[in-house]
């Protein structure tokens, strides 16, 4: 059910953005009890005029290589597996493909279970 948007500067290889996409889903998996084959998922790149960020708000010290992640899920996680989800997407990317945690940004969009339609133009999860 999640839908991941990834955004992050143009550049980097195919092997990289695999391994985002891999790092992200198995975090999914881990923390959020996401089903095997559940992995909609997509990576835009992005040239200088087109990504932009705050290189230190909060005081966190961000570089070119942030990576914006962006995931669409059914509301029903609390908060202990929202905070795992964030710490296991930080700890997986920074071992493959090596991202600093600084330079990993999640958003989490909650929406209703009924708000999906995974084809057939059905709502599966109403």
């Amino acid at each position: 059910m999640p839908l991941t948007r990834i955004s992050l500067k143009k550049g980097k290889s195919g092997d990289y953005r695999h391994a985002v996409m891999d790092q992200v889903y198995q975090a999914m998996r881990e923390t959020f009890d996401v089903p095997e084959d559940d992995r909609f998922m997509t990576v835009s790149e992005h040239d200088d005029e087109t990504y932009d960020f705050g290189r230190s708000y909060l005081d966190i010290a961000r570089s070119d290589d942030l990576v914006l992640i962006q995931l669409t899920v059914s509301n029903t996680r609390n908060l202990e597996q929202k905070k795992a989800l964030f710490a296991k997407i930080a700890e997986r990317l920074s071992v493959t493909p090596g991202i600093r945690p600084e330079d990993i940004f999640i958003n989490l969009v909650e929406v209703p279970k009924e708000n999906w339609s995974f084809g057939h133009g059905l709502a599966q999860y109403a």
